[in-house]
């Protein structure tokens, strides 16, 4: 598995196929640096629903989940309460997960406990950036984890996030830019590994 040829003419990573939707994440986001605050935790949170599943369900989903998470403010989801989880759990819009669910809304609450602290998820996740690579030019040459993404791993959970193992948190650090792991000969042009 290595890039794919879109309808117009593009090579891409093979993950995003032909689905539209798909390519559009693709082309416009993932591996593209993600600095702000709000939109670093709605990642977290998502990659955690992610886990055992598509991210093309969860892409299509993702709308839903705004809606159902208060934009993914975590002062607004660390006030939820038992109502909510019920609520979110009645929702078919988003995944119904109790556990994954729950570990949103604590991980709310962890977010604002560490910036009470005078730090940020954004420069925790960050901070654990790797040294720039060579580009992979297969799907086996992109690693499931790696040693930063386990250090980032034990770190969040240090602090009381869950659904943040290895795996899930390598992914994050793919989607957000903290690695770039767009194939050799993809159309994305990424300019560096750790722009603003």
């Amino acid at each position: 598995m290595g890039l794919v040829t879109g309808a117009d003419a593009r090579p891409r990573c093979w993950w995003c196929g032909a689905d539209p939707e798909y390519v559009a994440y693709h082309d416009r986001e993932w591996g593209r640096p993600v600095r702000d605050e709000t939109r670093l935790f709605e990642k977290l949170c998502l990659e955690g629903f992610q886990a055992g599943l598509s991210w093309l369900l969860i892409l299509r989903k993702r709308a839903a989940f705004r809606e159902a998470f208060a934009g993914f403010d975590p002062a607004r989801i660390a006030t939820f309460a038992p109502a909510d989880v019920a609520r979110l759990l009645a929702d078919a819009r988003i995944v119904r997960n109790r556990a994954k669910i729950e570990a949103t809304i604590g991980n709310a609450r962890a977010l604002l406990a560490l910036q009470e602290s005078g730090a940020t998820l954004t420069d925790l996740v960050w901070s654990h950036a790797p040294q720039p690579r060579p580009r992979p030019s297969t799907a086996s040459e992109v690693p499931a984890t790696t040693p930063e993404s386990r250090a980032l791993s034990q770190a969040l959970h240090a602090r009381g996030f869950r659904f943040v193992g290895p795996t899930t948190v390598y992914a994050l650090m793919q989607a957000c830019g903290v690695v770039d792991d767009h194939l050799a000969g993809c159309h994305v042009a990424t300019r560096g590994w750790h722009e603003a």
